[in-house]
């Protein structure tokens, strides 16, 4: 019988009688194959495959114990950063026969840990990218559920993180190569791991080094907005050039100062629209390094973090002309903003 043609399900059964072996034989074969004898095992597959069987997944989840998903939890989707880490999740996930339910928690650490804790029940393990929740928070989760953890570490879960020291060591010393002295640091949320490896990194940086001194401004949400309500500081605070959080926080920066340097009939219209970034921009390819940007931030580098100078205009050597005292509108206020210079120049 062409199952296919009638349109009626092909089940366990009938494969195990077209086979000529159990239906038990035919269950081990496709969900535990290393228990049954090769040529069986293939004369089943290959049965299987002819007639169009497809494994029910809850079924064998109530057999096995396993659903056959994985959960991936980003703390926001329309971060040019994510994506492409979504998508090779995605496609070694389905080279496992595995599919992914992904979850954007909104940079949101309440709604990350009530989600995760639902989530956790549907999947066979988690995978959360730079995760919101506190380290008490995480270590109830490691009890319900497998974890991996992207940008975060937590004492011996499995993780995946960047070498934030030699970033922050390589993206200062471009800087410094360029005949900056005083260097801005627009930190992201109080809650982020990342930002606080990044800060230690950056403090542990200026005081081996007497050749810059470190202005932290923040803390700003890691969006565009957040690098928009920082770019007046960043002027206030005389630097020459920014390590900005991540990409979206030094182009919503970049912009805000392109908005305070606009000259009325000599450079067009101003920006319009300084709430988001400019289509497209910051998508990085997964397994790309964050480096040192000479100019401004923009989409050819990505990356978690982001050098960008200098901090008054587009170029490097140009800092600080011809600014504007146009009123701008209104933009959404920053997490948290105050002004932090490195101790090692307050002792000088």
């Amino acid at each position: 019988m062409d199952f296919r043609l009638t349109g009626m399900a092909v089940t366990i059964k009938d494969v195990a009688r077209a086979a000529g072996v159990s239906a038990s034989t035919v269950t081990r074969a496709l969900s535990n194959p290393e228990m049954v004898n090769p040529a069986t095992r293939d004369r089943v597959r290959q049965t299987a495959a002819a007639l169009g069987y497809q494994p029910n997944r809850a079924a064998r989840g109530l057999i096995t114990g396993r659903t056959g998903n994985l959960g991936l939890l980003v703390p926001d989707l329309a971060n040019p950063f994510f994506p492409s880490i979504v998508k090779g999740v995605q496609a070694r996930a389905h080279e496992a026969d595995y599919a992914v339910f992904l979850v954007d928690t909104d940079e949101d650490a309440t709604a990350e840990a009530g989600l995760v804790s639902k989530l956790s029940k549907q999947v066979d393990g988690l995978i959360l990218c730079s995760p919101r929740m506190s380290e008490e928070e995480l270590r109830t989760i490691l009890g319900e559920t497998p974890v991996v953890l992207l940008n975060r570490r937590v004492g011996r879960v499995p993780s995946v993180t960047p070498a934030f020291t030699d970033a922050m060591r390589q993206a200062v010393s471009h800087l410094t190569a360029l005949g900056h002295r005083r260097i801005a640091y627009v930190a992201g949320p109080r809650t982020s791991w990342a930002n606080r490896e990044r800060v230690r990194s950056l403090r542990a940086v200026a005081a081996s080094s007497a050749d810059f001194e470190l202005v932290e401004i923040g803390n700003v949400i890691p969006q565009f907005p957040g690098g928009v309500a920082a770019a007046d500081q960043v002027l206030a605070a005389d630097v020459t050039a920014v390590i900005a959080y991540n990409d979206l926080v030094a182009l919503g920066r970049h912009q805000r100062a392109r908005l305070r340097r606009h000259r009325p009939g000599r450079d067009g219209p101003p920006v319009p629209d300084h709430r988001r970034p400019p289509q497209g921009a910051g998508r990085p390819r997964l397994g790309r390094p964050a480096a040192a940007t000479a100019g401004t931030a923009g989409p050819h580098r990505s990356g978690p973090a982001r050098a960008a100078g200098p901090a008054h205009g587009p170029r490097l050597d140009r800092p600080g002309a011809g600014v504007s005292t146009t009123p701008e509108p209104e933009h959404r206020a920053p997490e948290h903003l105050n002004t932090r210079t490195s101790e090692h120049h307050r002792q000088r």
